[in-house]
Order: structure tokens, then C-alpha cells, then sequence
């Protein structure tokens, strides 16, 4: 077993054993309270640049079925944990997660008081790290740190977005299983891509709404929620164009989650700004929720230690009721910056006060900061996509009545 460190910022060392990829990482060191879902946690591009610490303390007892993955190839920096299960001739054919973890170039550490680890980052906020080999007494600290100075989390987005315009018809959802089971067997790097729906089906499934989704990071649950609900999907690239995004005329915009500092995706705030104008329905979530909030005139900030776990609780002030949300952001909306003449507050965090959702007063958008898709974690605020829908009906109403 080779020995390897985590070394923070604040020069804290925690000691554990390497598994997964051989290599060092340099990364923002961050805790998620769920107790399961690992795979969609892995895969979530929002994670893109971060080391998970898992708070539970036994993870990988069920394995790796890639067909949760939320997008084409995990994005997570390096993996944390207490304990580790191997799996081994499981009957479902599940993929040991340090097999997988291998194959996707993705270092671990195991054996970490992740206890202590957790309470050290809810008491000091987030902090840089580097997960290297050996042991504390191995350690060049000063080279250390001078390692992890170096970060650069502005480039997030670009990297995790997708390069070109990818359409997906109502009624296509999942993985192509074969692909991605041929793949782990031969030990490739991850590699997903959608399963074709046949042409029957196709023809039978025809689109009663056309989304464009703009991908800061898409979690693809959220695209299989549209399409599950006769929505013709077309996805773009984080830095589209507002009359690009017009121009394939779409009965409604969805603003996708993403990771990072929502003010380094400037260029996109000012195409949002535009779309915002156009009078189109949008809806926003997480990181999208951010960008329509400063593409408005508000501000944002970055949380001590972020909100990242499968059951936080949120209150809609409308409904007056609490919902159980799955989140992972490290920013927020400033609710001082906001403008009631713009926007109002519908979504609060019922653990700190923050700002988990807005609705805006002049034109057909509303936002969330958390993720209504849900995977890993509840789906009862899945509800949130129909009121998208009704939105964009309203809107056709009100546009027809105008005439």
C-alpha cells in the first residue's frame, strides 16, 4: 500500500493510503454529506477542479454502474474517504470503484479522518490542497504549498462545456450501455454517449416544446427531465451567442449548473443579459441561477465551506412549504444587491438564510440555486421543470392575445 498525504493551505496534513491513479492533484478541498450517490457526485461537472471528502465513512459498497453518470466522463480532481469497499464478483456486474476510478486518471486517498477533515473546513471555510505521496515526515512543505498556490480555478467552465451544438429529441434517455460496458472492460478511459432511440419511437415521440440549453457544466439528468417531458433539447456551448441561442427559435432557454466563481464566465453574463431582454422563458439553475442574477444588476459572494449534500432543506415562500433539495455550489446571490424592482426572493436555505431561489418580476424567469433534477438525492422538487413548461405556455398565450 503506498502511503500518501493531503496537505491544505493552512498546513494541515491528514495521512492515508493512495488508491486510484498514481499521480499528485492540486485542488479545492470540499465536503458532500450524502450517504450515497457517489457516481453522480464523481460525474457532476460542478465538481470539476475539487477533491470530494465524502462525510459518510464507508463508500464504494455498491460499486460503479456507469448509467448514473450525469455527463460523457467524471470531471471530480480526487476523491477522499475514510473507508474503501472493493467489490468483487458482484452479481449486477458492478465496477470496482478504484477500477474506475484507475482507468479515469483520478488519484484517491483512503484511511483519512475525514471527521476531522470536514469539521477543520466548516470552521476555517474551503481551503486549497495537494494530494501527493508519502508521509508527514517526507514532506517538503515550503514546495508544497508553492504546488498549491499555483491554482487556477478561472478556466472551469470552458473546460467542462461542451464544444458544439448537440440536439436531443423528446423521449431519447440514457447511456449506450454497450458502449460504456465494452469500455470498462477493456479498461478505457470513460467515454458516454446517449442511447439512440429507435426510429419508430422517434417518429411516435414528437417535440412539443423546443429548449435551448446553454451547458456551463450540465448535469444530464436535467436534459433527460426536459426531453422525458416532449422537450426537443438543443444544447450550446457556454460561450453562445444570445442571437445564436434565438436564432433556432426556442419556446424556452435553460440555464445549467457549472462549476467555479460565477463572475469568471463574464462574456457569457452579457449574452444572458440579452437573453434576459429578449423575453423568452428561462430558467435557471445553480451556476445559471448566479449568471441571470448578475447579468441583472445583483452581486454574488462565495460561501465559508459551500452547501454540497443530498438533504438540505429549502423553504418555498410561495407554496409555504419545505422542501428536501441535492445541492453543490460554493457562491451565492447577495441578497443585499438585489433589486425589488427586478427580481424577488421565492427560495430560502432554511439552515443559513441564503438565497436558493428568485423569481423575476418583468419578464418569464425564475431561478434556483439548487438542482430540481435531483440525482443523486430527493426528486420532489422536479416540479420545477413543470412550472418551466407552464411558464412557456403562459408566455405563448400572453404573446397570442397581444396580437
Amino acid at each position: 500500500m503506498q502511503k500518501a498525504c493531503l496537505i491544505l493551505s493552512d498546513g494541515s496534513v491528514f495521512e492515508g493510503i493512495r488508491f486510484g491513479a498514481a499521480r499528485d492533484a492540486v485542488c479545492e478541498v470540499v465536503f458532500n454529506t450524502g450517504l450515497t450517490g457517489y457516481v453522480e457526485l464523481l460525474t457532476d461537472a460542478s465538481y470539476a477542479g475539487q477533491a470530494i471528502t465524502m462525510a459518510s465513512p464507508i463508500i464504494g459498497n455498491y460499486g460503479v454502474f456507469e448509467d448514473t453518470s450525469e455527463s460523457t466522463r467524471p470531471w471530480v480532481e480526487a476523491f477522499i474517504l475514510r473507508d474503501l469497499t472493493t467489490v468483487k464478483g458482484d452479481q449486477r456486474q458492478a465496477e470496482n470503484l478504484e477500477a474506475y476510478l484507475t482507468r479515469n486518471d483520478i488519484p484517491g486517498i483512503c484511511g483519512v479522518d475525514t471527521r476531522a477533515l470536514t469539521l477543520l473546513i466548516r470552521e476555517h471555510g474551503t481551503m486549497l490542497g495537494l494530494l501527493t505521496d508519502g508521509t508527514k515526515e517526507d514532506i517538503d512543505m515550503k514546495a508544497a504549498l508553492e504546488k498549491i498556490a499555483k491554482y487556477d480555478g478561472s478556466k472551469l467552465v470552458p473546460m467542462v462545456s461542451r464544444r458544439d451544438v448537440s440536439v436531443f429529441p423528446a423521449g431519447q434517455k440514457g447511456w449506450d450501455k454497450n458502449k460504456y460496458v465494452t469500455d470498462a472492460a477493456s479498461g478505457k478511459p470513460t467515454a458516454l454517449v446517449p442511447a439512440e432511440i429507435p426510429l419508430d419511437a422517434a417518429a411516435a415521440k414528437k417535440p412539443v416544446y423546443r429548449i435551448a440549453l446553454i451547458d456551463f457544466g450540465v448535469k444530464q439528468n436535467i436534459i433527460w427531465n426536459l426531453v422525458d417531458r416532449d422537450c426537443e433539447v438543443i444544447a450550446f456551448p457556454w460561450n453562445s451567442t444570445a442571437k445564436e441561442i434565438l436564432a433556432v427559435q426556442p419556446d424556452g432557454i435553460l440555464l445549467s449548473n457549472g462549476p467555479g466563481d460565477p463572475k469568471n464566465c463574464g462574456p457569457a453574463i452579457e449574452q444572458i443579459a440579452q437573453l434576459y431582454d429578449s423575453g423568452t422563458p428561462v430558467m435557471g439553475i445553480c451556476l445559471g441561477h448566479q449568471l441571470m442574477a448578475l447579468a441583472t444588476g445583483a452581486d454574488t459572494h462565495k460561501l465559508r465551506y459551500g452547501h454540497r449534500g443530498i438533504n438540505h432543506p429549502v423553504k418555498d415562500l410561495h407554496a409555504d412549504r419545505v422542501y428536501i433539495t441535492s445541492q453543490n455550489h460554493g457562491y451565492v446571490v447577495t441578497d443585499e444587491t438585489l433589486s425589488p424592482e427586478i427580481c424577488e426572493i421565492s427560495h430560502l436555505n432554511m439552515n443559513d438564510g441564503s438565497i436558493e431561489g428568485l423569481r423575476y418580476l418583468n419578464k418569464p424567469v425564475f431561478t434556483v440555486q439548487y438542482h430540481p433534477e435531483g440525482a443523486p438525492g430527493p426528486w420532489d422538487n422536479n416540479y420545477l421543470f413543470d412550472e418551466f413548461l407552464t411558464l412557456i405556455d403562459d408566455s405563448k398565450r400572453k404573446a397570442k392575445e397581444a396580437l
